[in-house]
């Protein structure tokens, strides 16, 4: 009996033990960033729910801050370590800046697992008088509701007594408001008004945005959460992630234009970006509903094509994939034709193609139908921007025929068109002629205007001989042994479209210079893109009438 017993008694410690080991084990391990290395989390943002299912913007982080900048400091080298800390203590405060708030004192004891921030309206009052005033709110998740209540009294209190202003305190729907008023106008509220509903703390630009805010959690079928094209986009997103951005692409580009209304309210295009961590960097899933005519596609290629292999190492922007006349019609399909991206890309092709008096859409993209490379290349020598396109001939085109013609369109804008040899390939290049006097001496200059060759399979186009030198130059060292590109195709999926390909290293200067928003989105994060070696897209195809794609964030910290 005395055996048995004592075994009874071994095995309720051991027992005990094991679960208290387990239980403490789970603890340890959400408490921890480590739970945090498959990607992320497997959650979507919870305050979708107060968030109008119309809101032109929303964006979540799903993880804790203390949580994601331990988990740095874990990848980063021990000499970086302080230099990360900082960067992050930065972010914090400029994300802040103008709130009033900080982060360490004011948000940290009780921050949760999750900050959402939308933009909820492009006019919160529909007032022409006051001008475009957007409805802006911030929900934030908290560990104790208690100590965020503790929180927005003490603050607001002494921002009353700093600010001289009073505090109004509203019931609205069973839910506390509070917000400032300025003590000469008392109808005009100033910046912040807040609210504790449930586990979130919700901050507003106005009562009026809290107010809806409001209305969407108690009215089902106004919130984003029920909003069908969200939960058709959010069903194709499954990876672990730390983040997530949801974008009505119309209402979007009427907030960054400033409008109170989109300029074409009858398209209905959504665009969900779910945001994972990745050992070499961090990966984003996107969505996008609403392309007219959309079917279903799968993915075409299993490698990156072969006509890659032409492409220099030093191309700062590459496209590479099958069927560039499908690819483009994609891109015109899915841009609105007034956002920045759609303009960038159009202003680009314009100042390429009217040197040569080509329409770049419809005497060249329209008949690749194979692989294709397309690419922007350095030209020192010229210091400029050299394009270089490599097209697979095909047996259901003509190639001959579409080259010659391009022959005959440069021959028509009274360009020179003439044959010479480079690395043993023939070369047809385009030429105009100048002249230029020195010490009374007339001398004949040939300006490149572009060229093309044949090699193997492939047709070679390019802005200038020097481009073409490279791309035909045995043993040259291709863009495919880039390390960069190399580490996006090993985390990107296997079934992909195709890739584009940025070198931000290199090429940061010319894209702030073509595309003027990323200097305002440098600005925001500013610690990031100083971290941000290059950036990978591809194409997953499209499903249910949804189009997918990923993008690969390359970062170093070293």
């Amino acid at each position: 009996m005395k055996s048995r017993f004592l075994f009874l008694t071994l095995a309720v410690i051991a027992v005990t033990f094991s679960l208290l080991a387990v239980t403490s084990w789970y603890w340890i391990l959400s408490q921890s960033p480590l739970n945090l290395l498959g990607g992320g989390v497997i959650t979507y943002p919870s305050a979708a729910v107060f968030v109008p299912k119309q809101a032109p913007v929303m964006v979540s982080l799903l993880a804790n801050p203390e949580k994601l900048e331990s988990l740095s400091q874990l990848t980063v080298p021990i000499s970086q370590r302080r230099q990360s800390h900082q960067e992050w203590q930065e972010l914090k405060n400029n994300l802040l800046a103008k709130t009033g708030l900080d982060y360490n004192r004011d948000l940290r004891p009780w921050l949760g697992e999750e900050v959402t921030v939308a933009v909820t309206s492009l006019d919160y009052d529909r007032n022409e008088a006051n001008g475009v005033q957007p409805g802006y709110l911030l929900a934030i998740a908290t560990k104790d509701r208690e100590l965020a209540k503790e929180f927005l009294q003490i603050s607001y209190s002494q921002q009353a007594i700093a600010n001289k202003v009073d505090l109004a305190f509203e019931q609205y729907q069973g839910v506390n408001l509070i917000y400032q008023r300025q003590k000469q106008n008392f109808q005009q509220p100033k910046v912040w008004a807040s609210a504790v509903i449930g586990d979130f703390v919700l901050f507003a630009n106005y009562p009026q945005v809290l107010e809806e805010a409001i209305n969407s959690v108690q009215a089902v079928d106004l919130n984003l959460t029920h909003a069908v094209a969200y939960q058709n986009a959010l069903k194709t997103i499954v990876q672990p992630r730390i983040g997530l951005a949801y974008l009505n692409l119309p209402g979007a580009s009427a907030w960054v234009g400033k409008s109170a209304t989109p300029i074409t309210p009858e398209i209905e295009q959504m665009l969900t970006v779910t945001l994972s961590l990745n050992p070499q960097g961090l990966v984003a899933q996107t969505a996008l509903i609403g392309i007219e005519g959309e079917k279903d596609r799968i993915p075409t290629l299993t490698e990156p094509v072969t006509a890659l292999k032409y492409l220099p190492n030093d191309s700062i922007l590459a496209v590479a994939g099958v069927d560039l006349n499908d690819f483009w019609q994609q891109i015109v399909n899915g841009l609105d034709p007034d956002s920045p991206l759609a303009q960038f890309i159009n202003q680009s092709l314009v100042s390429l193609q009217t040197p040569l008096g080509i329409d770049f859409a419809q005497d060249i993209f329209s008949w690749i139908q194979g692989e294709y490379a397309l690419a922007l290349v350095p030209n020192l020598d010229a210091n400029q921007l050299d394009w270089l396109l490599i097209a697979e001939k095909t047996p259901t085109v003509n190639t001959d025929n579409a080259i010659a013609t391009l022959d005959s369109l440069a021959s028509d804008q009274g360009l020179n068109v003439g044959n010479f040899e480079v690395e043993n390939s023939q070369v047809t290049a385009w030429t105009k002629l100048k002249t230029s006097a020195r010490n009374q001496l007339v001398s004949l200059n040939a300006e490149v205007k572009g060229a093309h060759t044949n090699q193997e399979d492939y047709v070679i186009l390019a802005r200038s001989v020097e481009t073409i030198t490279k791309a035909i130059k045995p043993n040259h060292t291709s863009i495919l042994e880039q390390p960069n590109l190399q580490k996006a195709i090993a985390s990107l999926p296997t079934n992909n479209d195709g890739y584009v390909y940025l070198d931000w290293e290199t090429g940061k200067s010319i894209f702030e210079q073509k595309l003027p928003i990323i200097r305002v989105v440098e600005l925001a994060a500013q610690s990031f893109f100083s971290h941000l070696k290059s950036l990978t897209i591809t194409s997953l195809g499209s499903e249910n009438g949804i189009r997918r794609a990923t993008i690969y964030f390359n970062l170093d910290f070293s």
